[in-house]
């Protein structure tokens, strides 16, 4: 049988097929994008099938046009046709005002592009891209240690 993704409950009229959690550990999102992703057509099957990884993903800037670099999707094995590299770069689809924007954001100290999500909206495979800057080691500790503080605050509230 073959898995499909689940509906979000936060979001109705979108079906996240994949998600970079490590960015949100790495990286501060300072700001995020919709954008559309240009794919084959045996690779829109296999994102639905569930069979995509946002892993070590990143986008880069290129002649005025952002690329999707390193975004794993498995190759549809019911594809007689298109044979395609699982990790090629893919072109992505935004607003010349959007792109020149993250260019000028991007070419300040420390800030970078990572795609966060990778899902469906009303039919069409788009991926949820975020403009961020690296967090310091200190930053990360501080957030684990909130983290437990909120957990050992609501096991003493549910006691």
């Amino acid at each position: 049988m073959k898995r499909q993704p689940k509906k979000q409950p936060e979001t109705s009229d979108r079906l996240v097929v994949a998600s970079n959690r490590k960015a949100r550990y790495d990286y501060e999102i300072v700001e995020s994008h919709e954008a559309g992703i240009v794919l084959v057509g045996s690779e829109v099957k296999s994102i639905f099938f569930g069979k995509a990884g946002l892993h070590d993903s990143y986008v880069k800037l290129e002649k005025g046009e952002l690329w999707a670099i390193n975004i794993y999707i498995d190759p549809y094995e019911a594809s007689s046709y298109f044979k395609i590299e699982s990790r090629r770069p893919r072109k992505l689809l935004m607003h010349r005002k959007e792109i020149d924007r993250l260019r000028s954001k991007t070419q300040e100290k420390g800030y970078t592009i990572v795609p966060l999500l990778l899902y469906f909206h009303h039919g069409k495979a788009k991926l949820e891209i975020g403009l961020a800057r690296g967090k310091r080691q200190y930053d990360r500790r501080e957030q684990i240690a909130d983290r437990e503080m909120r957990r050992e605050k609501e096991r003493g509230d549910k006691l």
